[in-house]
């Protein structure tokens, strides 16, 4: 299963930022960029279903 990462503008739209196959390393990755950037960022299987939601 493809893990997306995508991430949050100031005008609320999301922008696909990377993929992963491994569920625990994309969460790593997004929360560590979320907390870099101060943006918030999620995580979305194939199917555009919400798995996590990173503040």
């Amino acid at each position: 299963m493809t893990i997306n990462i995508e991430w949050q503008d100031q005008h609320g739209n999301w922008h696909h930022y990377q993929s992963k196959q491994n569920q625990a390393d994309a969460y790593r990755v997004a929360q560590r960029r979320a907390e870099s950037t101060k943006k918030r960022h999620r995580l979305v299987d194939d199917d555009g279903r919400l798995i996590d939601l990173i503040d």
